[in-house]
């Protein structure tokens, strides 16, 4: 039988645009891997209603909630390949199976390519952080950190003081310019030259940054901008329109979440860019929804 919508990806967006999709008796398929891009920290922050919660606690809720409607179908595998085309996909699950569909949404959302510094990717998600609207208000102020590995990096820091008082990283990365440095010296933002060697535990609780010979810097927290992956071979192998953002490549969408192949659209981290629970979720219902016109209209 052949789907409404298959949605790879089973995290807040993909959940997301699966709740409009079955509230309107569409027939959809969900393949999910229970990867989720947050995986790594204990609490989501900052999501109106649920906040502190875990993550993955708050995702059980959406598939528990989700099962109750009969036209939905759970499938705990990735999707390998993406076959067909507008009206007449089919995917290719990684346990062999196939699955046809009018229409496929893309919600697998990023992997982060974390710096290869010792020290850091062990720390990730507890007191090496992303984002300081998620979790900046936890870390309670004092000596923070912040690693460069861009020129935004400068415009980061000082949104970062905000939560602490911040010291920047330059970590070999371009050197801020003369308008970048006024504002980082009217928000208190030191800089510290040199390459980062490696990232340890410090007294107290604290990181210890090391930067070479000399005295490490201590800080409560280290917020670092990592490059961000689409996590799925499709868009490459179909040779999707990408668009280039800070943090790295995402998929290009129209105003409807439509990408550059009619029929596949694509929702959450990787249409938005940087992003949080909150947008990714809206950004899943407002997808879902024009993806549910476009059943109904096929000139959409």
């Amino acid at each position: 039988m052949t789907e409404d919508a298959i949605i790879i990806g089973g995290g807040f967006a993909g959940l997301s645009a699966a709740l409009q999709l079955a509230r309107a008796r569409r027939r959809i398929t969900i393949l999910d891997t229970g990867e989720p891009r947050n995986r790594f920290a204990a609490h989501s922050h900052g999501f109106l209603a649920q906040d502190g919660r875990p993550g993955r606690d708050i995702l059980a809720d959406a598939r528990w909630q989700l099962a109750a409607y009969g036209t939905v179908t759970f499938r705990d595998v990735p999707a390998e390949r993406l076959e067909g085309e507008k009206d007449a996909f089919s995917v290719v699950a990684g346990d062999g199976g196939r699955i046809e569909a009018r229409r496929v949404l893309l919600a697998t959302g990023f992997e982060d390519q974390l710096p290869a510094i010792p020290g850091l990717a062990e720390r990730w998600g507890k007191t090496v952080l992303h984002c300081p609207y998620c979790h900046g208000y936890e870390v309670g102020g004092g000596p923070v950190g912040v690693l460069a590995r861009t020129a935004e990096a400068a415009r980061f820091a000082a949104v970062v003081a905000d939560w602490g008082n911040v010291t920047l990283f330059t970590n070999m990365a371009p050197e801020p310019d003369d308008a970048a440095l006024a504002v980082l010296a009217e928000r208190n933002v030191k800089l510290r030259p040199g390459r980062v060697t490696a990232i340890a535990d410090g007294p107290d609780g604290m990181l210890s940054v090391e930067t070479g010979p000399g005295i490490p810097t201590l800080v409560k927290a280290l917020f670092v901008m990592p490059e961000a992956r689409v996590r799925s071979a499709i868009p490459a192998e179909r040779g999707l329109t990408l668009k280039e953002t800070p943090i790295g490549n995402i998929l290009h969408t129209d105003d409807t979440g439509q990408t550059s192949l009619p029929g596949l659209y694509a929702a959450g981290d990787i249409a938005l860019g940087p992003a949080n629970i909150s947008l990714a979720a809206a950004n899943g219902v407002k997808t879902a929804v024009f993806l549910h016109h476009s059943l109904i209209w096929p000139a959409h």
